[in-house]
């Protein structure tokens, strides 16, 4: 038995996480950050990454860096993955002319190819959990992606109208009402319903995907100063307070409207799990400011993992060896605690306290009901 623990100590869990990785845009810094974020050893213990490109396309990046130990295996599908090693899947095999720096057809094309893989193996259960590396939005659509972002590719493919864009850095998780929108569409689009429905669905993954019970919600205003009584605007008072009140009525901690200016640098944020903002730039300015180097991107509300670095792909310095891997660990690590978390509660759920058997003996003392 010491032996089976200590094989445990040294070699992590004993079935280790299948992360899936999709390549990006491969004239981007997403081959980088994942040969950056993947070049310590250790996060192997625990981990089978599984990526999903070319082993052309890795080495082409590889000689652009200085790293000089990214070891993988090569299979032709995720069910061949070796564990605690890192894997290609080799979804194509062309000679491909980069052109590093550039969002062009070619590069959204096998990001797109990448992307499509990647999801197949996540829906059929080949992977447990998957980490995007950054598309440019322009070149993937222009192969034929028809939606603004990830978030909103995975949510059609889950059949549901919408996911739950959240940013994520250790006790920092800031959600979204709107996501990729343009700002002049923002006012008609936020309505009571929706808020309210988002307020929900942040209330179920801080319970479901991070293990809090009982979460506190801040939420924005849309206006300055959280519309100031009306005299910058009635948002607050018609749409976002009545959506918070109903979200009280079915026993979620939602608070608010606060005003966004003013929330990340008071002491305020330290009072509650999750903050939910109007719109993309309200939350995520500020998010980005606090934690661009290990922030991540989680689309909360699917039935799977799927994480993201907080950044984009950073054609400026494509190429060069100067972005960090850091955001892209992060989104690793966070998706197998978001994977891990889920086991757990679902295997507490299988096996809820049983009845006390009645008449059994001894009285405990101030106890009036036995379990039911």
């Amino acid at each position: 038995m010491e032996k089976e623990k200590e094989k445990v100590r040294e070699e992590g869990s004993l079935t280790p996480i299948r992360v899936g990785i999709s390549v990006g845009d491969i004239n981007g810094i997403g081959p980088e950050v994942i040969i950056k974020a993947l070049n310590d050893n250790r996060m192997l213990l625990d981990c089978t990454p599984i990526i999903y490109a070319s082993t052309k396309t890795m080495s082409y990046h590889k000689k652009t860096m200085a790293e000089s130990e990214f070891n993988y295996q090569t299979c032709k599908s995720a069910a061949e993955a070796v564990n605690r090693k890192i894997n290609i899947v080799n979804c194509w095999n062309d000679d491909i002319v980069f052109e590093l720096g550039k969002g062009t057809e070619t590069s959204g094309k096998y990001a797109f190819l990448s992307l499509e893989k990647a999801t197949e193996d996540l829906a059929s259960g080949k992977i447990d959990v998957l980490v995007t590396a950054p598309i440019s939005k322009e070149a993937i659509s222009k192969a034929g992606f028809q939606f603004p972002g990830h978030t909103e590719y995975l949510a059609h493919l889950a059949g549901m109208e919408e996911a739950l864009m959240m940013m994520v850095s250790g006790s920092l998780r800031v959600a979204l009402v709107t996501s990729h929108l343009p700002l002049k569409d923002v006012p008609t689009a936020l309505t009571r319903d929706k808020i309210l429905q988002k307020i929900k669905a942040l209330d179920a993954s801080l319970r479901k995907d991070f293990g809090i019970q009982r979460p506190k919600i801040a939420v924005f205003g849309v206006n300055p100063h959280a519309g100031e009584n009306g005299k910058m605007g009635t948002e607050e008072s018609e749409i976002i307070s009545p959506a918070i009140n109903s979200a009280k009525g079915e026993d979620i901690f939602a608070f608010g409207p606060f005003p966004a200016d003013g929330f990340f640098g008071s002491p305020t944020r330290d009072q509650f799990d999750g903050v939910l903002a109007m719109y993309h730039d309200q939350g995520l300015a500020a998010f980005k400011a606090l934690a661009f180097e290990d922030g991540v991107n989680f689309t909360a509300g699917l039935p799977v993992v799927r994480t993201s670095p907080d950044h984009g792909t950073a054609f400026d310095i494509a190429g060069e060896d100067k972005a960090s891997g850091q955001s892209m660990r992060s989104a690793i690590y966070l998706a197998m605690d978001i994977f891990r978390t889920r086991q757990f509660l679902k295997e507490i759920a299988l096996n809820p306290l049983q009845p006390q058997p009645q008449g059994s003996g001894k009285k405990r003392p101030h106890a009036h009901h036995d379990i039911e």
